[in-house]
């Protein structure tokens, strides 16, 4: 089947739906002997007689009516991938940003649908949603509030959501409720304004237990100190920790309520270009509920996913 080509099995289609080898030719624009010669090339490939032709008739074999179905389908198939790459070849690279985190399977999902840039600026979420608004970014991955929506000209899309945990000395790995909980927050809100808003609302909500830092010590060995002078589990942020857990500190789930933190896709609320769109819709497109809205999820006032 090597030498087997999409033309080939056009002429296929053609025939079966004219079952008249002159009229096919006159409506694929070919001499009637040369279709001739490429239907029995494909029929010498497939290994199986796709007509039955004498010189009053034409007809479908019973290889040929099963197979026609399954050929026109490879066609459309065909059809739209050259569409797809027709699309790509003329769009203009799409520019997504984000702060720290990106869906696992991004490249396999936008692959079909369009060319993706991604930013090589990190940047926390409101400074993301702004480049966004400003036409800096096309997407961007952030925490929003719909506020931040409404007053930027935002729309949002769920892409994904973080179970928060926190983080406590000694060795009991056990469920920590909220209230029993530390949530830090950073004088720095040029680096940390999402969060700091974010943190206020779970004291608010939670009684967690609000601590005012500032050494920037939201991740990092900075994070690793306030949760040893903490003496209460501290809130990990969704930033993350790029170096290991110490071996005298432990994780523990947070319970009444579960604390999650969203990642929203973020598009400027006017944005008619189809290959943004395409592209929302593909990272988008299945994400599901995440857990976001079990009778004991908490989300902060105001989180578009509410």
């Amino acid at each position: 089947m090597t030498s087997m080509e999409l033309r080939q099995l056009r002429y296929f289609v053609a025939v079966a739906e004219e079952l008249n080898f002159g009229r096919a030719a006159e409506r694929l624009l070919i001499a009637g002997p040369s279709l001739s010669q490429q239907i029995k090339a494909l029929e010498r490939d497939l290994g199986v007689r796709l007509f039955d032709r004498d010189r009053r008739s034409v007809s479908l074999t019973p290889a040929g009516s099963a197979l026609l179905p399954h050929t026109r389908d490879l066609l459309e198939r065909a059809g739209d991938l050259q569409r797809r790459a027709g699309r790509l070849a003329g769009s203009e690279p799409v520019r997504l940003g984000y702060v720290n985190w990106l869906p696992p399977d991004l490249t396999t999902r936008a692959a079909a649908v369009a060319q993706l840039h991604i930013d090589a600026w990190i940047a926390p979420s409101h400074t993301q949603a702004a480049r966004v608004a400003d036409g800096s970014l096309d997407l961007a991955v952030c925490w929003v509030r719909t506020e931040d929506l409404e007053r930027r000209g935002l729309h949002a899309r769920l892409i994904g959501a973080d179970r928060l945990y926190a983080v406590a000395t000694g060795g009991g790995t056990g469920d920590v409720a909220a209230r029993d909980t530390a949530v830090l927050l950073d004088n720095d809100t040029t680096s940390w304004s999402s969060w700091n808003i974010y943190a206020e609302l779970l004291a608010r909500d939670t009684s967690a237990r609000a601590v005012r830092i500032t050494d920037g010590g939201i991740t990092g060995p900075a994070f690793f100190d306030h949760v040893r002078r903490s003496g209460r589990p501290v809130i990990n942020s969704p930033k993350g920790q790029t170096t290991p857990l110490p071996p005298d500190l432990v994780r523990r789930p947070v319970v009444a309520p579960r604390i999650h933190w969203t990642w929203s896709l973020v598009r400027r609320e006017g944005e008619d270009r189809p290959t943004v769109l395409a592209l929302m819709d593909a990272l988008c497109d299945g994400v599901g509920d995440l857990g976001l809205h079990s009778p004991d999820a908490w989300l902060p006032e105001g989180d578009p996913h509410l």
